[in-house]
């Protein structure tokens, strides 16, 4: 538990206490305390409408009741310093805020494990995010999901849980096949051979052509094979050479995987007969006008399944399945997919699939990532200027670089659309708020070298009781909420929340370097204020790192 949510329960219990001590009810009849945080800290730092909820139990005034419960109370044990009674019989609480001296010991103790939260809860978590068909380059949704994807995991990972980082790589399907076949007809093209067609929706893409021309030239065998191994061949080189593409410009986005899952993988394995076999022992597979059908109505979706065509094809909703099915299989408690804006139709059909090889749909979250629009100048931009094609990953980050990018695709809830300014991510300005944070740890590490040049160093020996100022307070209190803050964001699958943290952080801290001189001529207050900055620094740095975002010492 954080010190924030320790003062907290200790307040509330003192309450509890003083209610029983001033005799105002029966033991057992006493409410739960609920304690709030008044929206205007003038107000104290927490508030309480307890007095109000005993009158009908305790048949007495409510201000009447409020001042027994204060003249009862043990201010020191509960870490108050003054108290308010306002209005019909609120409880204002001002604390004495020694008590959050404390966190800067902790935040310089802990360094960069600060705000994660010690005890690992045990829960094992799949997080699969991006999986983007091997067939062409990534794209702002592809970021977006890649940058939230990728940022989810670092907070579920610092608030305890063991996470598995995924990618499912579609090489099975019908798109791998056109793929293969574009790939056949350019290599035919480049061999001076034009009796190979582009199938119908093909890839008509730079890519394809210069892996044709590539393989005609290194491999001109190629075109002896037999129509199936050349095929077969062809896939294997198309997706492996996208897969690469894809690998370097995620690995180039700071999004990082431990497991690249491939499709083909379940073909291989046996593994759709193993899960197609457990639907049909536990009774939710049926025959139909020659296909083979799966019951997920038994389970919310609008309507049942097909599983496997009257051709004897699967349908491309069986192997993904297996897929979920396999996840189980490995051990996981938590399976959490982001799905692109257009998979919104699939979540219940996919979670009643689970159900269907008897496992509680519940262990699987599925979050949809709405789309990003791209503006420039007031104007929604489209298309690339160097390919017309859709705005790639690529392209954005050498526009607006990494950074930028992924905090600007993280700050907002990825359940609602987003428009992207380029032109304000590349302004060093406090109007851009990544620039705005960032610009706050360099502001700290300049600080900390001209202390250093002084000879003097963080250090938890500092006498914390000289730090007085309303604002090192306020910022204080900002830093030790920083792992309910983590806390909040996993539970809640929320990234924004530690964007939001951020810069509330940085606002913050600018406030209080614009109060108050940190180096001055008193050498114990300096100290004080010197380990004060440390712990911010430290916050910073370790609430970037969680999004992905570099936290530079000079600007």
């Amino acid at each position: 538990m954080n010190i924030i949510d320790q003062v907290k329960q200790t307040l509330i219990e003192e309450i509890y206490k003083s209610i029983q001590q001033a005799q105002l009810v029966d033991v057992s009849e006493v409410p739960e305390i609920k304690i709030e945080i008044p929206k205007d800290n003038k107000n104290g730092d927490y508030s309480t409408n307890i007095a109000m909820v005993l009158t009908k139990i305790a048949k007495r005034n409510p201000r009447e009741i409020a001042q027994a419960i204060v003249d009862n109370l043990d201010t020191s044990k509960a870490k108050v310093e003054k108290i308010d009674i306002a209005g019909p019989g609120f409880i204002n609480f001002y604390l004495d805020n020694t008590y959050l001296t404390a966190i800067i010991s902790e935040a310089i103790e802990k360094d960069e494990k600060f705000g994660h939260v010690e005890e690992a809860n045990g829960q094992n978590v799949l997080l699969e995010y991006v999986s983007a068909n091997p067939t062409g380059d990534l794209h702002i949704g592809h970021a977006r999901n890649a940058a939230v994807g990728d940022t989810l995991a670092n907070i579920l990972e610092a608030a305890g849980y063991h996470v598995t980082r995924e990618y499912y790589i579609n090489d099975a399907g019908n798109q791998i096949t056109k793929l293969a076949r574009s790939i056949e007809a350019r290599y035919f093209e480049a061999l001076g051979d034009t009796a190979y067609k582009m199938p119908e929706d093909g890839y008509h893409g730079k890519d394809i052509i210069n892996i044709g021309k590539d393989l005609a030239t290194k491999q001109p065998e190629l075109k002896d094979l037999s129509e199936d191994e050349r095929i077969k061949t062809f896939r294997q080189l198309g997706v492996d050479y996208e897969m690469g593409k894809l690998r370097t410009d995620l690995s180039d986005f700071n999004t990082h995987y431990d497991n690249w899952f491939s499709e083909t993988s379940l073909y291989e394995k046996g593994e759709i007969q193993v899960v197609l076999d457990k639907m049909a022992e536990l009774g939710y597979t049926y025959e139909q006008d020659g296909a083979t059908w799966l019951r997920t109505t038994d389970f919310n979706d609008d309507k049942d399944r097909v599983l496997i065509k009257k051709d004897g094809n699967y349908t491309y909703f069986l192997p993904d399945i297996a897929y979920h099915f396999d996840k189980i299989q490995r051990g996981n408690d938590i399976l959490i997919n982001l799905f692109g804006a257009d998979h919104h139709g699939y979540i219940n059909r996919l979670k009643a699939s689970m159900e269907t090889f008897g496992v509680d749909s519940d262990r699987l979250e599925i979050q949809i990532m709405q789309m990003v629009r791209l503006m420039k100048d007031g104007e929604e931009v489209k298309m690339s200027k160097r390919t017309g094609n859709a705005i790639t990953l690529r392209e954005i980050m050498d526009e607006v670089g990494v950074d930028a990018a992924r905090y600007f695709l993280t700050m907002r809830s990825p359940d609602t659309h987003f428009d992207f300014d380029m032109e304000l991510a590349k302004q060093e300005s406090q109007d851009n708020p990544v620039y705005y944070a960032q610009y706050g740890h360099a502001r700290i590490c300049s600080i900390l070298n001209q202390a250093k040049e002084r000879g003097i160093t963080p250090s938890t020996d500092a006498d914390y009781a000289l730090i007085t100022n309303d604002k090192a307070i306020d910022l204080l209190k900002k830093v030790a909420e920083f792992e309910k803050t983590i806390e909040s964001a996993a539970e809640h699958r929320a990234p924004h929340r530690i964007t939001n943290y951020i810069q509330d952080l940085a606002a913050h801290f600018h406030r209080f370097y614009n109060a108050e001189k940190v180096l001055t001529d008193d050498v114990e207050k300096t100290k004080a204020l010197i380990a004060l900055i440390d712990a911010v620094k430290i916050t910073l740095r370790n609430a970037l790192h969680l999004v992905g975002v570099n936290a530079p010492e000079a600007m």
